[in-house]
């Protein structure tokens, strides 16, 4: 990345500065979203919008962005970048504050803005699927009612730190699987997880403690409108692991199948018959029409 958005303008990489009491990094006190783009035009941006400023009011940061202001300063980035699609990253901070714990709203927030290139990903992963890894990390509680997708993000990556000491499976890259304290299936490390089983789906409630996903949001109305029945709720691993099929969610990546379990003392578990189910199939299908991309 030669150029980061950074409140509203563009600036050369190397001077893309926040500052050290920025209450982003002294607490945490932010929020951010991450999405992708579909010939230039983000997907889905007016509710990860809406999401980022539902989590603004939450903290007291006054903020609001617009849709089409927004829009522009993404094509202009990515336009500065090279880039005819790409990986966005939009970041809301506090901003500055006194050293020590606020005592009202932040009215000075700072935004930064990321484009980067899409990452690659084999399109065979989306037939032949990926393997997923049962952890031994809890997923922890949100501190607020419904969990943000905040800068406070240590869950996430003691939980990949724990599922890089694993070894390789030849299966390929892993994606970590985290349960409550309760031991109910919660959700990725970056995922949220959806199963299937005699043609119903399934998903973790929010009551889990897991992030709202945009995308997952969005599997569930595409399942209304094939006539696939949905549920939320609470799941145990023997449950999930007993699925006929199980797929991620998640804005960059989409729909991934996940063919393999790996479980508590490396037990491998193979879903369904090794490839993408047809409830998967019809999903994804209908989630690259719906974003506008064809294969």
């Amino acid at each position: 990345m030669r150029f980061i958005g950074l409140n509203g303008g563009i600036v050369d990489a190397a001077g893309a500065v926040v500052s050290v009491m920025d209450h982003g990094l002294l607490y945490g006190m932010g929020v951010f979203e991450t999405f992708r783009t579909y010939q230039g035009k983000p997907f889905q941006l007016e509710r990860h919008l809406e999401r980022l400023m539902d989590s603004c009011r939450q903290l007291g940061i006054v903020h609001m962005t617009d849709h089409d202001g927004m829009s522009r300063w993404i094509s202009e980035l990515m336009e500065a970048n090279g880039l005819q699609d790409a990986y966005i990253r939009y970041t809301v901070t506090a901003g500055e504050g006194l050293l020590g714990l606020p005592l009202g709203d932040y009215v000075k927030p700072f935004e930064i803005l990321f484009a980067k290139e899409l990452p690659v990903t084999k399109e065979d992963v989306y037939e032949k699927g990926r393997v997923m890894r049962l952890l031994s990390l809890p997923r922890n509680t949100p501190e607020s009612p419904v969990r943000m997708k905040s800068l406070h993000y240590m869950n996430n990556i003691l939980a990949k730190r724990e599922l890089e000491r694993y070894p390789a499976h030849p299966g390929g890259p892993a994606e970590g699987l985290m349960l409550t304290a309760g031991g109910d299936v919660a959700e990725g490390i970056v995922s949220n997880v959806f199963f299937v089983k005699e043609g119903h789906l399934y998903t973790p409630d929010i009551s889990t403690g897991i992030l709202p996903g945009i995308t997952r949001a969005v599997v569930l109305e595409l399942a209304a409108e094939l006539g696939i029945e949905a549920e939320e709720g609470h799941y145990s691993w023997e449950v999930f692991s007993g699925a006929d099929e199980i797929f991620t969610t998640g804005s960059v990546q989409e729909i991934v199948p996940v063919t393999t379990l790996i479980g508590s003392g490396d037990q491998s578990i193979v879903i369904g018959q090794g490839a993408a189910g047809p409830v998967t199939r019809a999903l994804q299908s209908a989630y690259r029409r719906k974003a506008g991309y064809y294969v």
